[in-house]
């Protein structure tokens, strides 16, 4: 099997599986999410997904009905069940079942949503094109929550570009992209934005920061503006499911590659954590 779903204890395919239409994520959004790779029945930095899902939740005022351990369980059962050499999952939690009302209902339980499905990793030694987009959302994206229509309206934005990705700025600084999180290298130091409410802090982001550190790179965690993006050595877009990754085009101009090797360095540190994670030797 390829493509599993899971639905409050329910398995069967993402077409089968019905979800009732009072299910507050229908109306509202009303939900949070996270999501990685997998690969060899491994779920990649699985207790750092699971962390950042209940702390999702908790400001949101979700009470998510399992413990960390049992949640990790029923994932690790449900990827378990897919023969895909490389997957991605994907979960949320929304609030729960309950008729159409803004205010929280009470005394309700909230639904756990799963997804596994194939995984294609791109190609690391190309560069990505990326767009720019005025970052107009709300002040909780440090929340990984289900209201993603801004998200969605960069991604077309990006698709309509021929891009790959859109990066969100606010005024001149840059805050994140669509999908991802934004870095630039200039003069040897990793520029990227401090995790604050304005950015998702990306899990694939802390682990660059790491990878920088394993490598000598000095890192500065101060926003940085278009104009820095635009002259930058390098422009590197991190996300869990494609790790780290860099730039060549920015609004339809050249862009970084001016420092390959520091490139190539952050990206074989990157991706054999995943390699020795998940027990496998190549992608």
């Amino acid at each position: 099997m390829e493509r599993i779903a899971y639905y409050n204890g329910t398995i069967g395919t993402p077409e089968s599986i019905m979800i009732p239409m009072n299910d507050r994520v229908c109306y509202f959004g009303d939900g949070v999410y996270d999501a990685t790779a997998a690969s060899n029945g491994h779920i990649f930095l699985l207790d750092e997904h699971v962390d950042r899902l209940f702390n999702s939740a908790g400001l949101v005022g979700i009470k998510i009905p399992y413990t960390k351990p049992e949640l990790k369980a029923i994932l690790n059962d449900v990827v378990s069940r897919v023969d895909n050499k490389h997957s991605f999952v994907y979960f949320q939690v929304t609030r729960g079942t309950a008729p159409r009302n803004h205010a929280f209902p009470e005394g309700v339980t909230a639904n756990l949503w799963i997804t596994v499905t194939p995984k294609t990793f791109r190609d690391f030694s190309q560069p990505m094109k990326l767009t720019s987009m005025e970052d107009r959302r709300y002040q909780y994206c440090n929340i990984k929550t289900l209201n993603l229509l801004p998200s969605v309206l960069a991604a077309q934005h990006a698709e309509e570009e021929g891009c790959d990705e859109s990066v969100f700025h606010r005024g001149e600084i840059v805050t994140e992209c669509a999908h991802s999180n934004v870095s630039i290298l200039k003069n040897g130091i990793l520029k990227t934005h401090p995790n604050d409410c304005f950015i998702l802090p990306g899990i694939a982001k802390t682990h660059l920061i790491k990878a920088c550190k394993a490598n000598n790179i000095p890192v500065d965690e101060n926003p940085f503006t278009l104009d820095e993006l635009r002259s930058a050595d390098e422009v590197i877009v991190t996300s869990s499911s494609n790790f780290c990754s860099f730039a060549g085009t920015f609004e339809g101009k050249p862009v970084g590659c001016k420092a390959p090797e520091l490139i190539t360095a952050l990206q074989k540190t990157v991706i054999q954590e995943y390699l020795d994670y998940c027990g496998i030797s190549e992608l």
